[in-house]
């Protein structure tokens, strides 16, 4: 009886120890694009921001005390909107985006993060012809995050492509990103 009773201490332990390493939950919120690069850095055309979505899952790792992995899988929408004396089109991509983040927490509760992003492109709603658009897009993250609870966090992030979003165009993806979240 008394190896029962222990074996189940144990395995109550075990899951308590595992429940507090990983921790799985859901996040959405808003995207700030734009494009950078010199593929429309002509007199005549302007290039504005759009507002956009993203919404996902997301996964903490706890490594250390202090530090932790945070993988993601979301869906985001970017660009940027272009117009000249004639015309206004936009150019709106959709991806599958996997940022991995490196978590520093400073406190309990606020933390630095870090880290590489792939992205997958999914859709194009555009009104330009960008003839052949790159279907993987590989970039930098760098953001806050705060826990408001133990289960509800925001964040803030800004990601900066460093691959072009066109085959024929040197043109790459910025986005400032705002979350909300809930880990489970």
């Amino acid at each position: 009886m008394k190896k029962i009773l222990l074996a189940a201490m144990l395995l109550v332990a075990s899951a308590s120890v595992h429940a507090q390493l990983l921790k799985i939950g859901v996040k959405a919120g808003v995207n700030f694009a734009n494009q950078t690069g010199d593929a429309f850095d002509a007199p005549n055309v302007d290039k504005e921001g759009i507002t956009s979505y993203h919404a996902g899952l997301v996964a903490e790792i706890k490594l250390l005390d202090k530090f932790a992995i945070q993988p993601e899988l979301l869906y985001s929408t970017q660009g940027a909107t272009y117009k000249n004396a004639v015309q206004e089109f936009k150019n709106e991509l959709g991806y599958l985006s996997i940022p991995v983040m490196a978590k520093f927490y400073l406190t309990d509760s606020f933390s630095l993060e870090v880290g590489p992003q792939a992205s997958f492109l999914l859709n194009q709603k555009d009104d330009v012809d960008f003839e052949e658009p790159e279907t993987f897009e590989f970039g930098l993250n760098a953001g806050l995050g705060f826990k408001i609870t133990e289960n509800f966090f925001i964040q803030g992030r800004y990601g900066l492509g460093l691959t072009d979003a066109s085959k024929d165009a040197d043109v790459k993806n910025s986005t400032i990103q705002l979350s909300a979240g809930f880990m489970f």
